[in-house]
């Protein structure tokens, strides 16, 4: 199957091989290359798909080769021939024929390369040149930004690492790898890592490490979702803590909603047990400032950097990973949450928005080779039921986010739901304690529930076999699914 059109023809730019750039200089281009392409996709019916497999419309830079190249991937995607004949009749159609110079620039090419021989050749050439191209509008748009000045230093330096990495990602784009040689590299892996299982990161929680073949696994998107209220920033204070003091790993937390502040007051009433930590000396509380004390210095060893900046764009969270990753190492990066960041362009509807966000974090996984974990918010419908059991379709936008995510884990605290009732109308099996994480989605395992405690003065999740002696038992009813 070859590459999908990627514009309409009467949007093509009106230049041709002797139109110059502001410098005096052409920009990289040959349209020998590009004539050797056509005159192949003419000739050989296999051709085309060959071709655009390496090769896309906007690479072309002669107009008429261009508009040639869209004309037969639309005749292809009718599923008829595609001659000299049938291209023609193609731009006659569009209108576009006499303007690549009708007939005889069709027949002009296939006299000049009367064969198909190479086209793979030709087609990079000609995919090398568009990429330069790009590099270069990409950076003339760059100068100009830094030429502007301004105070927002930060946009200019995300749009020239994001402007790198598309460059990077598209010239391996379209390629094969043979099976042995993804075999190859696994085996070289493991050597290098000495076990596979080290290169995943431990959530902190035996049960759901297990769940999750070791933990989470790098170049992976994990989804962490729950209603308002139900601790997702707190799971994900648990999962940034064990890596980064326990594991002794690097984390990059990008806090869209809490100030760092508040997140660091979470951090130090989990490590040192005490509600609310005080860091001023006070003779009647010795014990628990010593305690405090403890749990501060060993939170100030970790590396734990927090990027609190509430408007941040998919694009500057890629950058900045990126720049963390090269200054300070990167094992385990986390966003709380996903709705809230914001996208750097203008979507016709929510679910585009996110669609762009979520897709982008899993790339971010792959690139930097590290679990990406995000949180996500729950639409109202799991409150409409009861048990109020979450499901996939329960995420706001959830298309997107459940198709890009490797692992999509709820947080299900039912006590959360009976809050506003007298604790003597609860159902008698209620443990507010009791805490379960649904793991609904795992792309490379089994799905499962795990049972963890929740400490609601500490705000954090414990290992729930610590609790096994408690007095109320685990909520059972409804998982059945699962």
């Amino acid at each position: 199957m070859v590459n999908s059109t990627s514009g309409r023809l009467s949007a093509f730019p009106q230049r041709d091989r002797t139109v110059e750039s502001s410098t005096n200089r052409l920009p990289p281009h040959d349209i020998s290359a590009e004539e050797a392409v056509i005159a192949a996709i003419l000739l050989d019916d296999s051709a085309l798909v060959r071709a655009s497999a390496i090769v896309n419309t906007d690479d072309f830079f002669d107009v008429s080769c261009r508009a040639a190249f869209e004309a037969s991937l639309l005749l292809e995607e009718r599923a008829e021939e595609i001659t000299a004949t049938t291209v023609s009749h193609e731009l006659e159609r569009l209108g576009l024929l006499d303007s690549v110079g009708g007939e005889r620039f069709l027949a002009e090419v296939i006299g000049k390369h009367f064969t198909a021989e190479g086209v793979e050749a030709h087609a990079r050439i000609v995919r090398r040149d568009g990429l330069y191209r790009q590099a270069i509008e990409g950076f003339n748009l760059l100068l100009q930004k830094a030429y502007e000045g301004g105070s927002n230093q930060e946009s200019v330096i995300a749009m020239a690492e994001e402007l790198l990495l598309n460059i990077r990602g598209a010239v391996g784009s379209g390629d094969f790898k043979h099976i042995g040689l993804i075999l190859e590299e696994m085996l070289e892996n493991a050597d290098n890592d000495e076990n596979l299982s080290l290169r995943a990161v431990a959530s902190g929680f035996h049960d759901l490490d297990a769940q999750l073949n070791g933990g989470f696994q790098r170049g992976n998107l994990i989804v962490v979702a729950a209603r308002p209220g139900h601790g997702k920033s707190a799971l994900l204070l648990n999962f940034a803590r064990h890596c980064a003091v326990e594991s002794t790993g690097t984390v990059a937390l990008f806090s869209m909603e809490m100030a760092g502040i508040e997140l660091g007051k979470r951090l130090l009433a989990s490590e040192s047990g005490i509600a609310s930590p005080k860091l001023v000396y006070d003779d009647d509380h010795a014990i628990e400032l010593a305690k405090v004390m403890a749990a501060h210095g060993q939170l100030s060893e970790a590396s734990i950097y927090i990027n609190e900046q509430g408007d941040l764009t998919v694009a500057e969270i890629r950058a900045a990973a990126k720049r963390m990753k090269a200054e300070h190492g990167l094992d385990l990066l986390i966003v709380d949450y996903l709705q809230l960041v914001s996208s750097s362009q203008r979507y016709d509807s929510p679910v585009a928005s996110v669609t762009q966000i979520s897709r982008t974090l899993k790339q971010i996984a792959r690139e930097l080779d590290v679990p990406v974990i995000a949180a996500a918010q729950l639409n109202r419908a799991v409150e409409q039921r009861k048990p109020h059991i979450p499901i996939l379709s329960d995420l706001r936008e959830s298309g997107s986010i459940e198709q890009d995510a490797d692992i999509v884990m709820f947080i299900y605290r039912e006590s959360e739901y009976h809050k506003s009732e007298d604790p003597q109308d609860w159902p008698p099996d209620l443990d507010p304690r009791q805490a379960k994480i649904i793991v609904a989605k795992h792309r490379n395992g089994a799905t499962g529930v795990i049972d963890l405690h929740w400490e609601e003065t500490l705000a954090t999740f414990k290992e729930y076999e610590l609790y096994a002696d408690s007095p109320t038992g685990p909520i059972e009813n409804g998982f059945e699914s699962f």
